[in-house]
């Protein structure tokens, strides 16, 4: 916790010492669909080439609105690549950012020609695309937020809600400084301002902060024109002179900004500006000024009440008074609670005085989504590859948040301990699953129920279910699952519906999960040629580990192999005595007679010394 704090505060300071020494702020702009970087007049901006997306076609582009950057190209994203498409942007660097994404139309005419799609920025839902945006104002054909961009990242997703294929032209993510439209104790990580509405009062034509010259620190900001809020009751006046105090930090406003602006005359001496919002919403309101009338030149001469939905926000404003001067840049900021659709600003002159105004900013404040466990969106990751998960589930973003779009098949829940979403359930029954189930499942640790019925998953099922301590549900049937089923299984406690039928599973039933059929538990083991040792299935022989049945194999070959060299000797000492006796038959005759005169040349030779050695004879 110390590391990330002490990280946030070195980029807090590194942002602030390169906006005071005039470094130039991080920038990203993407030409979506481009096949090579692209430079764009009058200011030959680069926008890099398309990457980080992870989904989509790219095609070429119609621009709806001539404020949309000349690029020629964008990505579409088709229902078949799943209803949830994103941007990726890594190696971002820790700050506050203008993020800004421009819209198109697929140049074709056999494709709609107005997709209705929603946008989200870091998870977190903005904005909603509504029928005739192509042919609107200006405003709205892009969607920008400021958000603050921490772990290195920035996600942009697009949803779609089954009216056309969402279409982006160009990303752009530009840094600003970090207390740039600090909005009071609720601004900060925890928040995002949707730009609303951006006006320019008294100027001729729409302008970027670039085209004003503006500070690079400003966001590139898009003003558009408003000439007259109308029925007569104002008149747009301008100046030539410099203005005092308009592009100071942290907001960097372009000085041109104050040299046009909208006063009220004598038949009308209210200026009331009247817009649509998003009802039950908060909304950071900017209101600029400058003294630029000639009529005026000091304080006191122009003084006016400033009300929103008729309750008084300031009383008495004196521009020159409270700029310190005429030509002096003034912004004032306030946040209002809105219940109803309509936001009306209305500037009301007291004592025969004309109200005066420059710009206007209305954003609105959502607050920013808690997103899911990055260990859990890493697993579903990794079994979305495993499990080969057809492309239309998408699973890109975040699988919790927005919470209007979650992923198809995963159940979701919030923990409000840890400001976290995690999963508790998946669901993907029926839908031609064809992979293996990864190890990386177990990183679930939060699943009650897992439901992989129907498929063709094929491979072991892993022990390491056995870790998902709250498991009730697991349905694994009708596939392709062999081997033994997992002894870690019989851990699962809270397991009241195990269904591993159809498969073609083998072994012994773990004796821990058929004491638990005595539990009111209900498993299904049926259809799995091999298995045995409960009730029901085939009753198992002796009990033989893996390592004794390689032992038995083992020691099998060998007394094969002893029976064999056995064999072999006996059979090569017989062919021996055979042969010897064949011999011996033929030479037989031979072999007697030469016995016989041997056994006589003996007895002559040995008889006389036989008889003198016996003594005299009795006859001599």
């Amino acid at each position: 916790m110390f590391n990330r704090i002490l990280f946030g505060f070195f980029s807090f300071f590194s942002t602030f010492v390169l906006s005071a020494l005039g470094a130039p702020p991080y920038a990203m702009r993407i030409s979506c669909g481009a096949r090579q970087n692209v430079y764009t007049p009058p200011t030959n901006t680069l926008w890099y080439k398309d990457f980080a997306y992870t989904g989509g076609i790219p095609a070429n582009a119609t621009r709806p609105s001539f404020i949309t950057p000349p690029l020629s190209t964008l990505r579409y994203f088709p229902l078949s690549e799943g209803p949830e498409n994103c941007y990726i942007i890594h190696r971002v660097p820790t700050g506050h950012y203008s993020v800004r994404m421009f819209f198109g139309l697929v140049d074709d005419p056999n494709f709609d020609n107005e997709p209705l799609f929603d946008i989200s920025v870091e998870n977190t839902l903005i904005y909603s695309l509504s029928t005739g945006w192509s042919s609107s104002d200006n405003e709205q054909v892009f969607a920008e937020a400021l958000v603050f961009l921490i772990d290195g990242t920035a996600s942009l997703c697009f949803h779609s809600t089954g009216h056309g294929d969402p279409a982006v032209l160009s990303i752009e993510i530009l840094q600003v400084d970090d207390k740039a439209y600090n909005f009071g104790p609720l601004f900060g990580q925890g928040t995002i301002l949707r730009t609303v509405k951006r006006l320019s009062c008294g100027a001729g034509k729409p302008k970027f902060d670039e085209d004003y010259s503006g500070n690079q620190w400003g966001g590139d900001r898009f003003w558009n024109p408003v000439k007259t809020f109308g029925q007569g009751s104002d008149k747009a006046i301008s100046t030539e002179s410099s203005i005092n105090k308009a592009s100071a930090s942290p907001n960097f406003y372009p000085k041109a900004l104050y040299q046009t602006a909208l006063v009220s005359t004598d038949t009308e001496p209210d200026l009331t500006y009247t817009m649509d919002v998003e009802p039950n919403s908060n909304y950071s309101i900017w209101l600029h000024f400058a003294e630029i009338d000639s009529l005026v030149t000091g304080a006191r001469q122009r003084v006016f009440d400033i009300l929103i939905n008729s309750d008084i926000a300031f009383k008495a404003i004196d521009v020159v008074g409270m700029s310190g001067g005429i030509n002096t840049a003034l912004v004032l900021n306030t946040t209002v609670a809105v219940n109803g659709r309509t936001l009306t600003i209305t500037l009301r002159a007291a004592n025969g005085n004309h109200a005066i105004i420059s710009a206007i900013e209305v954003f609105q404040i959502i607050v920013a989504e808690a997103k899911t466990l990055p260990n859990e969106v890493s697993a579903l990751q990794s079994l979305k590859s495993a499990l080969e998960l057809p492309h239309r589930f998408g699973w890109n973003g975040d699988p919790c948040v927005p919470q209007q779009h979650p992923w198809s098949g995963a159940d979701c829940h919030f923990d409000s301990s840890k400001s976290k979403w995690f999963i508790d359930g998946l669901g993907l029954d029926n839908q031609g699953l064809r992979g293996f189930l990864p190890a990386d499942i177990s990183r679930l640790a939060h699943l009650q129920s897992i439901n992989f019925s129907g498929n063709s998953i094929h491979g072991a099922i892993p022990s390491l279910l056995g870790t998902i301590s709250g498991l009730e549900i697991l349905d694994l049937s009708h596939n392709f699952f062999n081997g033994s089923i997992p002894e870690s299984l019989g851990q699962l406690s809270l397991l009241q519906i195990l269904n591993l039928n159809s498969n073609k599973l083998s072994g012994k039933v773990p004796a821990a999960l058929g004491g638990m059929l005595l539990h009111r538990a209900s498993f299904n083991f049926t259809d799995n040629a091999g298995l045995c040792g409960i009730p029901g299935l085939p009753t198992c022989g002796p009990h033989l580990s893996a390592g004794a049945k390689v032992g038995i194999g083992f020691a099998s070959c060998i007394i094969l192999l002893l029976a064999v060299v056995c064999s072999m000797c006996w059979w090569k000492r017989r062919q021996n005595i055979l042969r010897t006796q064949k011999l011996a038959a033929r030479e037989a005759p031979y072999a007697k007679a030469r016995t016989n005169f041997s056994r006589d040349v003996q007895m002559t030779i040995h008889h006389p010394r036989i008889a003198s050695e016996n003594g005299p004879s009795l006859l001599s």
